[in-house]
């Protein structure tokens, strides 16, 4: 098989720093490369130049740079969040037995990439795929909370309950941002309640949001309170999660 010589011994010395409890020597790399020690220090220079490797100027051993953490971080945060979230929204039903949604932002709706249902017969489910207004579902709620779109210069009543002035709303997200969650108190569907909460990154931008749905009879006004506990909870978990903790 064709390689690249000097970028396959970068990724092998790669491989070295990862596997030591320590630092590395110069003298390490150019017996396992088979190497002249010149070659060795050259490679590993150009590895810290990038900041892939560090050196140690007291010992003037290598071990791994803060570059690779980046990398490792970015390629969890890439990882589909659906894959990612999916023991969350199983644990969201458990605890709450309503359904779990997960959203993101999508040509400024809010696009259900996934749910589990609720146990119970009668249940709110939002298939796969799905798209609703951001101003008043809980999902979208927590997009235009937490700066991950601005508010749609137009806002459309689909209930009564539907908050349609800018200002009005301005103020619903506000709330929002302080008590950690948002709530769709039946303005989108009559007879629908729903809570989310949003998910973070390593870099603390939202991703997508978390939350339940369920008949407004059961997600009593007088259980908002409970259940928000149980859906900013897990929401963090999830972002503790994505954020590498």
């Amino acid at each position: 098989m064709r390689e690249i010589q000097s970028l396959a011994r970068g990724l092998k010395i790669l491989d070295m720093l990862a596997n030591a409890q320590d630092s590395i020597s110069i003298t390490a790399v150019a017996t396992h490369l088979q190497i002249d020690k010149g070659s060795a220090s050259l490679l590993l220079q150009t590895l810290s130049n990038y900041g892939f490797a560090e050196k140690d100027l007291a010992t003037r051993q290598y071990r791994l740079g803060p570059a690779v953490v980046r990398l490792s971080r970015s390629l969890l945060t890439k990882m589909p969040l659906r894959e990612t979230a999916k023991p969350f929204l199983h644990q969201l039903v458990r605890e709450t037995s309503e359904c779990a949604h997960l959203g993101v932002l999508a040509q400024g709706k809010v696009l259900y990439i996934d749910q589990v249902e609720s146990p119970e017969t009668l249940r709110v489910n939002a298939e796969v795929g799905f798209v609703a207004p951001l101003h008043c579902t809980a999902l979208g709620k927590v997009l235009l909370a937490w700066g991950a779109a601005s508010i749609p210069e137009e806002l459309s009543g689909y209930t009564a309950r539907t908050i349609f002035d800018p200002e009005v709303l301005q103020m619903d997200l506000e709330k929002t941002r302080r008590r950690g969650y948002a709530l769709d108190d039946e303005e989108f569907d009559y007879g629908v309640r729903c809570i989310a909460a949003p998910i973070f990154d390593y870099r603390g931008k939202v991703v997508g949001a978390l939350g339940i749905s369920g008949p407004a009879a059961r997600v009593r006004l007088d259980r908002i309170g409970e259940l928000s506990d149980r859906v900013v909870a897990i929401a963090k978990a999830l972002s503790d999660k994505m954020s590498f903790k």
